[in-house]
């Protein structure tokens, strides 16, 4: 197991979280992820924005995941809750406590917020099971199909 820590990425870990952003939506879409260019510019957005936290993970020293945590109010969570919009692990670093940590990151962040509940949606299902699976161990409960629209 490796030594796991995890900090608050700024605006200078940009090229840091583009790169793990890509390679999960490259992993996601089958290689069909947008341009690099295009995920920068998103980016670069979301690090500026102080609803967000993004937390990256470095075991051994070498950066290995990243987690989204956003800042959402709805009256069905009884106010402010947090939603993982993004959660990559590369690959070769799966199965290793990292994830689990990341959980753990928003777990805390959430309790020192107020907020009473995280949400995320896994992928789509049956290709993504172990995912799905990943989370429901780590204490996450089904709510039913995420749909979106574009606009």
């Amino acid at each position: 197991m490796p030594s796991i820590s995890t900090r608050r990425a700024n605006a200078t870990d940009a090229g840091t979280v583009v790169r793990f952003i890509h390679a999960l939506l490259d992993e996601l879409t089958g290689g069909k992820a947008p341009a690099p260019d295009d995920v920068r510019q998103s980016a670069e957005i979301m690090l500026a924005d102080a609803g967000v936290v993004a937390v990256i993970a470095t075991a051994d020293d070498e950066p290995v995941g990243i987690m989204v945590l956003n800042e959402c109010t709805a009256i069905y969570a009884g106010g402010k809750f947090g939603y993982i919009s993004e959660l990559y692990v590369r690959p070769e670093k799966r199965s290793k406590g990292i994830a689990p940590h990341l959980l753990e990151v928003a777990s805390r962040e959430g309790r020192a917020r107020g907020w009473k509940r995280l949400e995320l949606a896994a992928p789509r299902q049956p290709k993504w099971k172990r995912t799905l699976d990943f989370y429901l161990r780590n204490g996450f409960e089904e709510l039913g199909p995420r749909l979106c629209r574009i606009i």
